[in-house]
């Protein structure tokens, strides 16, 4: 299995979905983020990271509050949103950096 650091690091744009299982908005995002990853599926790779199970990979990205979501790009952050967001604001997001 690759690492998170693996993951990260490739030329296709990987969406970071940081959750916690109790979160309330976690939830509420779920369906959001499955039709987004159908949306982009074979141009951006989702990845969903359990804060409380990842606690190191949670600390490392300064992740305080969930959900958060990140684009990594050849292991670099490209952009980060706190909190809920829509479908065609994470799509928007992510088509600018296909």
């Amino acid at each position: 299995m690759e690492s998170f650091a693996e993951l990260i690091k490739s030329e296709k744009p990987v969406l970071v979905d940081f959750f916690a299982t109790w979160c309330g908005p976690c939830k509420a995002m779920e369906p959001i983020v499955k039709d987004v990853a159908k949306s982009v599926e074979g141009k951006v790779r989702v990845v969903k990271v359990d804060i409380d199970r990842q606690r190191q990979i949670a600390s490392q990205y300064n992740v305080s509050a969930v959900p958060t979501f990140m684009i990594f790009r050849n292991g670099n952050i490209v952009w980060r949103h706190p909190g809920m967001i829509d479908k065609n604001s994470l799509l928007n997001a992510l088509n600018q950096r296909v």
